[in-house]
């Protein structure tokens, strides 16, 4: 029989694919946004804010699970907010005994102490968004009678993500790929995580929910790569035979900060691009196999066409890429 879900920020890149593998998987899904998308794509949309239980409540009616994969977009009132619309998933998932499906980060680690991190590593966040992110998890973990899922991954990348270090700083979107600034060491390794791969996971994970334990864990490993391999890969990607590239100037952005949010949390992420944390998959692989894995360069090529990056885009002679509503 097919199994439901809701799926909270449905519009935004974790939860559109995941939205999208669920659809191929057989479910039934619903979603809850403010502004209901012209094309619906096999999902049962519903009007309303996270912020507003009710709306969570009634969207949620009858479910087997709920994937929470709603943020405020650029940081805005990050702390305010996040907090407060996990509080009605949950009370969503309590009421229908449906399993909570959190997407989780690497932030909630501290990458001068952490090289390595397995989904029972203690966590150590050393930013304001990791504590954020820690606390959400622990929240889950104690809630009685809550049934959870978390999975981590890298940095987020792909064709229906607006808040990435690929698409806000690394390349400008809508034009043609000529140079690229990296945020960090290109000596020191990466994590990244393609969406498309990420929702994958999420569904395959959701379709064997039945046998996981009441607070599971897993991490998503993705591409793993330093900055010299990625910005080969964007080249290639691009069809750029020299990339000009420049490093992310961190001493300038505390002059900016004052001023913006997001710069502000930008700051805090600079330890993840001086140091190397990989996440360990070991137990995801268990669960459902092999890894859903993109090839770096196919990844990047479909990620720049939505982002209007692609020579040919500008001719307008290539293929749409452009991310459909879901």
């Amino acid at each position: 029989m097919s199994r439901t879900i809701l799926v909270l920020g449905a519009t935004g890149g974790v939860g559109g694919e995941t939205a999208r593998a669920l659809l191929r998987h057989g479910w039934r899904v619903k979603a809850l946004a403010r502004t209901v998308p012209a094309e619906r794509g096999g999902i049962e949309w519903h009007q309303g804010d996270a912020l507003d239980r009710d709306a969570v409540l009634t969207a949620a009616e009858g479910v087997d699970a709920i994937l929470h994969a709603v943020n405020p977009p650029g940081y805005r009132n990050w702390a305010k907010v996040v907090l407060p619309m996990l509080a009605n998933g949950i009370a969503a998932a309590l009421a229908n005994g449906a399993r909570l499906a959190l997407p989780g980060t690497i932030y909630n680690y501290d990458p001068r102490v952490v090289a390595v991190a397995l989904p029972d590593t203690v966590q150590q966040p050393n930013t304001r968004k990791g504590a954020i992110r820690a606390e959400m998890e622990r929240r889950l973990a104690e809630t009685p009678g809550l049934r959870a899922l978390v999975l981590r991954a890298g940095d987020f990348f792909g064709p229906a993500s607006r808040n990435s270090w690929l698409s806000e700083g690394m390349v400008t979107p809508g034009k043609p790929l000529g140079s690229a600034m990296y945020p960090g060491n290109p000596a020191i390794g990466h994590a990244w995580a393609y969406l498309p791969d990420v929702g994958e996971a999420f569904a395959r994970l959701l379709d064997v929910e039945a046998g996981l334990p009441a607070f599971a864990v897993h991490h998503f490993a993705g591409t793993w790569t330093d900055g010299h391999g990625f910005l080969a890969a964007l080249a290639e990607a691009g069809g750029v035979e020299r990339l000009k590239t420049r490093r992310l100037p961190w001493r300038l952005l505390p002059l900016v900060a004052p001023f913006d949010t997001t710069m502000r949390e930008l700051i805090e992420m600079e330890p993840f691009w001086r140091h190397p944390l990989r996440l360990d998959n070991a137990t995801l692989e268990a669960a459902i196999g092999a890894e859903p894995h993109t090839p770096l360069v196919q990844a990047l090529r479909t990620t720049l066409g939505a982002m209007g990056c692609l020579e040919r885009d500008a001719r307008g002679t290539n293929l749409d890429f452009s991310p459909r509503s879901a």
